[in-house]
């Protein structure tokens, strides 16, 4: 179901994180669950991640048996049995901070922090409120640290911001700037930003974005990894940093061949430098 050009070995001395673009666990994805299930949806990639110490997806659905709709548009809602599955396949933390995964509202997104993190799969980007919700999730290695943040820039249908219930990270780039400033100050790490944002199906980022990047990596940032547009953008480098605008759809059930495609992006952090794999593949929804 997911094809993979271009698999390359990772170096064992370096911490190495592969990050994915959407993952979608209803709608279509749910019938090709019923029909094959859900070890099916990992099984061609499982053996690239088995190479990295950490698989970061952007989870686009809550993980809840709870089913409290919200007003909106799309609504979705994945099952929790199906988590150790995705564990096991080698995904160790999920990006929460997007415009899906408060679809079954608050009660639904805490119910998915738990279950995930029952799972042993690590969420980043949200929490009890908004301070925890917005801070960095460390992934380590020896010496070698990386901070991962995840913030959704996108206005949210039907959801209150309350800075002092459980919800999702809505940091501005401003907030996040003086974030990574405050962490760089303190300790040696490197950052990678994890971004919800731009416009569904453009073929290139705005130009917004491509300030809003730079004024990250200005600030400290080593890489940004984006998505939400659900097709691939191209990538940039800026003072030899990574900036991948989306990384198109991982796991989805778009009809549109252009959404069928994406890019699994892995980093390899040394003692004194990243290096980058790009891995290119394509889910099948038909």
């Amino acid at each position: 179901m997911i094809s993979l050009i271009a698999v390359t070995s990772c170096r064992s001395d370096a911490l190495t994180i592969c990050f994915t673009g959407d993952v979608l666990l209803d709608r279509g994805v749910r019938q090709q669950i019923d029909r094959r299930g859900v070890d099916a949806l990992f099984a061609d990639v499982a053996p690239l991640w088995a190479h990295y110490d950490a698989v970061v997806v952007n989870l686009e659905c809550p993980v809840t048996t709870r089913q409290a709709p919200v007003n909106k548009k799309f609504v979705f809602r994945g099952d929790p049995e199906w988590l150790p599955a995705l564990r096991k396949a080698g995904i160790t933390h999920a990006a929460l901070a997007n415009n899906h995964t408060y679809d079954q509202g608050r009660g639904g997104l805490e119910d998915t922090y738990r279950n995930l993190s029952a799972a042993q799969i690590t969420p980043i980007g949200a929490g009890k409120d908004a301070s925890q919700a917005c801070k960095p999730v460390f992934i380590t290695k020896g010496n070698i640290k990386v901070a991962v943040f995840n913030t959704v820039l996108l206005p949210l249908e039907n959801w209150e911001y309350l800075a002092n219930e459980f919800g999702i990270c809505q940091a501005s780039v401003d907030e996040l700037c003086e974030q990574i400033r405050q962490l760089k100050s303190k300790e040696k790490c490197y950052a990678v930003v994890v971004l919800h944002w731009g416009t569904e199906y453009a073929a290139q980022p705005q130009p917004q974005q491509r300030q809003q990047a730079r004024q990250l990596i200005d600030a400290g940032a080593d890489a940004i990894v984006g998505h939400h547009p659900h097709v691939l953008q191209p990538e940039e480098s800026y003072q030899k940093k990574p900036i991948f605008y989306s990384l198109g759809n991982f796991i989805f059930d778009s009809k549109r061949e252009d959404a069928n495609k994406g890019m699994i992006v892995g980093l390899m952090f040394s003692a004194d430098s990243i290096a980058v794999q790009r891995h290119f593949g394509f889910y099948l929804n038909r």
